[in-house]
């Protein structure tokens, strides 16, 4: 088993009836997550979920809130890993590539989504969170 636990962020971010998805490859397979990602050394929660989705899908986003930490063993990789996710809001579509691995990224109904292969369990679970759930304020994440 892979220890410690890998540390990660996502961002749930909802346009109209649309969700801001992210097409990818993961073990050979097309499958469908949010923006998401690994916390980088020195780099705080809200920075790193805001780095992430902008190079999975070249839209900048601002945080306006948290929906929780999920945690999830892969058996596929044998890995653990702990999720901090957080909601916003598009400002603007940036003029860059996506990370390699990116097949491309989409604006897709609930539905669709359902729908579709996801990358795990908790993309969809964190959407109907999001969706469902009273969300936190960010100030409820404390970051030193």
């Amino acid at each position: 088993m892979s220890w410690p636990p890998h540390i990660t962020v996502a961002t749930v971010i909802q346009r109209a009836d649309k969700f801001l998805m992210v097409e990818e490859i993961d073990a050979d397979k097309q499958v469908f997550n949010q923006p998401a990602g690994h916390l980088d050394p020195n780099e705080t929660l809200f920075a790193a979920a805001i780095r992430e989705t902008v190079e999975e899908t070249a839209w900048l986003t601002r945080l306006t809130g948290f929906v929780g930490v999920y945690h999830y063993y892969s058996d596929h990789n044998d890995t653990t890993y702990l999720r901090f996710c957080f909601v916003g809001e598009v400002i603007e579509k940036r003029d860059t590539g996506l990370d390699k691995g990116i097949v491309a990224a989409h604006w897709l109904t609930i539905e669709d989504i359902r729908a579709k292969p996801l990358r795990s369990p908790l993309v969809l679970q964190s959407i109907e969170d999001a969706l469902n759930q009273p969300l936190l304020p960010l100030d409820r994440v404390k970051q030193f």
